[in-house]
């Protein structure tokens, strides 16, 4: 393994400088066509992601979350038009060959994908798929060999007992246990850029928390730019630096974490933020969700996508889609003309029913109970 040095626990470290920008995304479009028309799944996404940072996309699903980081790792079918530029360490992604990116894939950049158990193979033991995953890229590394760094690896992401597991089968281990295995696979030949697509989805809290933090010691351990697509906006707060929040197949909003949650300046943003239960607030507090759904990526509604949901929507809204705008001096940005009128909006402002609407959803909710009450004592009443 000549391009990876090894520290003394046997993780790779890498050899570039914290901070050195290692993925450049411009301006990337994606399109699928369909028999019905042409479905717009990415619109001009934009930034720049250094060594060390961790950025999180978020938004609902269909936003293009995934689609964007696909089409980075040349992973989508070949009937997808692709534009813009995707650099990792100045070399441009897109455009290149298959059997050129099969030598980037897994090596400089690494993904680890949302469902582990269709990640891994099954017939393999995780050892077997570790060790290829080394030496598909360092042929000179002997079997002796990579299986010891198999080993140090699912150690190093907290699997117990590692010289057992590493002779295992996917269906042999737990679900939490399988994502740290391809965790351990995406970090395994020391990538400059780790892409991590909803990686604790269908995990509960305890397992979610322990692969998250198994995350972030990889990352760590490497060096690694992190870019984690979550819809969960806990995740994002407490493993990232910056947010770019995705609606319609566009950025909508990016900033730090801090700008994104204290001062939010989109009412989707707000309307995510409100969609979360908070341990600060009363118990009869009630969560102020978004109402209506993402617009057809087909026939996409115009001026604003999320005009027919904004609670704040005038005319403008509806004759031109607003730009991304700087709303403060630190690279805050916002794709909505009323930016300014946000600060210090909470969702509450923009988002609670009236309540007039409560008082006819509480007589609804009260009916629907006193009617459920009335058939579970006829249904006795039945039964005697």
């Amino acid at each position: 393994m000549s391009d990876i040095s090894v520290s003394t626990n046997g993780a790779p470290r890498s050899t570039g400088a914290k901070g050195d920008v290692v993925l450049e995304v411009k301006d990337l479009n994606v399109s699928f066509p369909t028999d019905d028309g042409l479905v717009h799944a990415v619109r001009g996404v934009t930034y720049d992601l250094r060594r060390g940072q961790s950025l999180g996309i978020v938004g609902e699903s269909g936003s293009g979350k995934s689609v964007t980081s696909m089409a980075i790792m040349g992973l989508l079918p070949k009937t997808a038009q692709i534009t813009g530029s995707a650099k990792l360490e100045g070399e441009e992604l897109l455009g290149l060959r298959d059997v050129e990116l099969s030598r980037i894939r897994g090596k400089k950049i690494s993904m680890i994908f949302q469902d582990p158990l269709t990640s891994l193979n099954p017939v393999y033991t995780v050892g077997f798929q570790l060790s290829e995953a080394i030496r598909v890229h360092y042929p000179d590394v002997n079997k002796a060999e990579a299986r010891q760094r198999c080993i140090d690896l699912l150690d190093s992401v907290g699997i117990p007992n590692p010289q057992q597991r590493v002779d295992a089968y996917p269906h042999e281990l737990s679900g939490g246990m399988r994502q740290r295995v391809v965790i351990a696979i995406a970090m395994a030949n020391n990538p400059d850029v780790i892409i991590a697509d909803e990686p604790t989805t269908a995990l509960d809290v305890t397992v979610q928390a322990q692969v998250l933090e198994a995350l972030e010691k990889a990352r760590e351990e490497v060096n690694a730019a992190l870019i984690l697509i979550t819809h969960d906006l806990g995740v994002i707060a407490g493993h990232t630096d910056e947010v770019l929040v995705m609606y319609a197949g566009r950025p909508v909003e990016q900033g730090s974490v801090d700008e994104i949650f204290y001062e939010p300046r989109m009412p989707y943003t707000l309307g995510l933020i409100g969609s979360l239960p908070r341990m600060d607030e009363d118990r009869g507090h009630r969560l102020t969700p978004v109402h209506g759904t993402p617009p057809s990526m087909l026939n996409m509604p115009s001026g604003c996508p999320f005009r027919p949901r904004c609670p704040m929507h005038q005319d403008i809204c509806a004759e031109v889609e607003p730009p991304l705008m700087p709303v403060s001096g630190t690279g805050h940005v916002s794709a909505c003309h009323f930016a300014g009128d946000l600060e210090g909006k909470s969702p509450d402002d923009v988002f609670a029913p009236d309540a007039s609407d409560l008082s006819v959803e509480a007589e609804v909710e009260a009916a629907e109970i006193e009617a459920a009450a009335a058939a579970e004592v006829e249904s006795s009443e039945e039964g005697k």
